[in-house]
């Protein structure tokens, strides 16, 4: 399946943070601030707390990494990994609510929400499905900003955000399966996440510099992307991302935000 967005010899980092509740945390935010170049902060629908969101938004600010709003169904129970059926009016309403919170606390740090990505069940969702993808869409114009929005390539939420004027950025995922389609395997099944090091390791670079990652069956699938996607929430998190970014590096490729 060919994909038609672009990329040059700089590829950005991005990592799910601030995926806590409270004294539970998920994710070692402080640790992948430290490699990414890009944050997909939770907005408190998912994951993450009034407190989490400002500390991640400070610490982000600090090192110049950029602060993206990682908006998802309202499921603290579910992580936001299950199937919703939510009505336009009261999507968008949810998704301009995250987005306005977590710009305060960017804003108190010296920074702002550079862009937008859903997270979970919804990023799943809007891949496919153009009507909750124009709900996403009115939220995000609706928050009042023309940011952004970063999900996988040629889904329906790209086609919505560029309608809407809005600038659309392809993100990868090398710890993740993918279909002979170019979409993920849905996390239900057997092998959907990519757990060796070493795999990620190689699925990174095929990205970044061979636009191309070999889906599930063993087919080459074409993925332009300009953002890589590693998990927070993985074991060993920090050290793989460290790893992801000293092999991309090495190769040639400058770790670069798209925000």
């Amino acid at each position: 399946m060919t994909r038609h967005d672009s990329t040059g010899p700089t590829i950005d980092l991005n990592a799910d943070l601030g995926e806590g509740f409270g004294r539970w945390h998920l994710t070692d935010d402080d640790a992948l601030l430290t490699v990414v170049t890009s944050a997909n902060v939770a907005c408190g629908f998912h994951a993450g707390d009034p407190a989490t969101m400002r500390r991640v938004c400070d610490l982000a600010a600090a090192r110049g990494v950029a602060i993206g709003a990682q908006v998802g169904y309202r499921d603290l129970a579910g992580f936001g990994r299950r199937a919703m059926d939510v009505p336009h009016a009261e999507l968008a309403a949810e998704v301009a609510y995250q987005i306005g919170a977590l710009d305060l606390f960017a804003r108190a740090a010296g920074s702002r929400v550079s862009y937008v990505k859903p997270h979970g069940a919804l990023y799943n969702r809007v891949v496919h499905d153009a009507r909750q993808a124009a709900a996403v869409v009115e939220g995000i114009t609706l928050a009042g900003s023309p940011l952004p929005v970063l999900g996988l390539p040629g889904s329906r939420i790209h086609d919505a955000a560029r309608a809407a004027g809005l600038p659309t950025v392809a993100e990868a995922f090398a710890d993740r399966a993918y279909t002979a389609e170019g979409t993920l395997v849905p996390r239900g099944e057997r092998g959907a996440v990519v757990t060796d090091p070493d795999t990620v390791v190689l699925r990174s670079l095929s990205l970044a510099r061979d636009h191309a990652i070999t889906s599930r069956d063993g087919q080459r699938v074409e993925v332009r992307a300009r953002s890589l996607c590693l998990h927070g929430d993985t074991d060993d998190a920090q050290h793989l991302a460290r790893r992801v970014r000293d092999a991309l590096t090495a190769a040639g490729l400058t770790l670069e935000r798209f925000a």
